[in-house]
């Protein structure tokens, strides 16, 4: 058995799989770890406790399923890297669980997300364009043939952007251009090496807008892994959740009801990056880093 925690801006993410490669426990809680984190800032007192909740049950969970907490792999990215408190607050997790979190720079992490996101994804040849809109930073990878090829990474997250520009309420048009314009001229700053045959997105942000195109009300991975996202229902979501408030916001996506305040910024954030790989469509996966960990065989600490 092996299990990996995956510490977001926005959300703490625990697989574990046997022996054999299959997954017999996959849980998403979403925290906020970031929300209200400033560059060179600190987590709030309410979202480290928030975190520190969710990782001593997830270090429960995996000890009942078989992977003690020194065998855990975990790791935390962007909002992490931002935090000055973020050692300390680390430390104090290991002495309450006995989980080690390691913060990964960001080639890491998108060495780790390339690994895991295409896992299981039956892709055809030619260039690939991998996006993860997370909490802190939109990670945008590129490469061929199951090969690394290139990583930019936009300080442009879907928690950071949505209290930049929108807030949790009700958004105005004003507010919604500035966002738009903001995004646009981020993602015009992605030099793409070739034109992507396919363009991949992981995350909550795509996973959940995913789901709720297929009607789900409680999420199914294994609908949403693989499937096809197109430009003119990302732009349909746009619509709807620009029109609604927070609490039809929920409505709309009660599948992660959680997620409904961010997914606006996220959904911006996709299809900019589509439009400008010039495609009409993505691939959705449901896997990602935490997989990636896994994967990783080489830096396996049990290992």
């Amino acid at each position: 058995m092996k299990a990996a925690i995956d510490i977001g801006s926005n959300s703490l993410l625990l697989v574990v799989v046997d022996d054999e490669g299959r997954v017999v426990h996959d849980e998403a809680t979403v925290v906020g770890l970031g929300r209200g984190l400033p560059d060179k800032g600190v987590f709030k007192p309410d979202r480290m406790e928030a975190a520190a909740k969710v990782l001593t049950a997830y270090a429960a969970r995996a000890t009942e399923l078989g992977v003690p907490p020194a065998q855990v792999r975990a790791v935390a990215t962007s909002a992490s890297r931002r935090a000055l408190n973020a050692g300390t607050f680390y430390q104090g997790v290991h002495r309450q669980t006995g989980l080690k979190v390691e913060v990964i720079s960001g080639d890491e992490e998108a060495r780790l997300t390339w690994l895991g996101a295409l896992d299981g994804l039956d892709l055809p040849p030619g260039p690939v364009l991998l996006v993860d809109p997370g909490g802190g930073s939109t990670e945008v990878i590129q490469g061929e043939g199951g090969v690394l090829r290139a990583r930019t990474s936009l300080e442009s997250g879907t928690v950071r952007l949505t209290e930049a520009f929108l807030g949790y309420d009700s958004v105005d048009a004003a507010s919604f251009a500035r966002l738009r314009d903001a995004v646009s001229l981020a993602v015009r700053g992605v030099p793409l090496l070739a034109p992507p045959k396919t363009v991949v997105a992981t995350a909550g942000t795509v996973t959940t807008l995913m789901a709720a195109e297929l009607g789900q009300t409680v999420y199914d991975g294994s609908a949403v892994h693989g499937a096809t996202l197109t430009i003119g229902a990302l732009r349909g979501w746009i619509d709807r959740l620009l029109e609604a408030g927070p609490a039809k916001r929920r409505q709309l996506v009660a599948v992660s009801p959680e997620r409904a305040d961010t997914l606006l910024s996220g959904a911006v954030i996709l299809l900019h990056l589509l439009e400008h790989a010039r495609r009409s469509s993505l691939r959705v996966s449901d896997r990602g880093l935490r997989f990636g960990l896994l994967a990783d065989r080489g830096r396996d600490p049990r290992r």
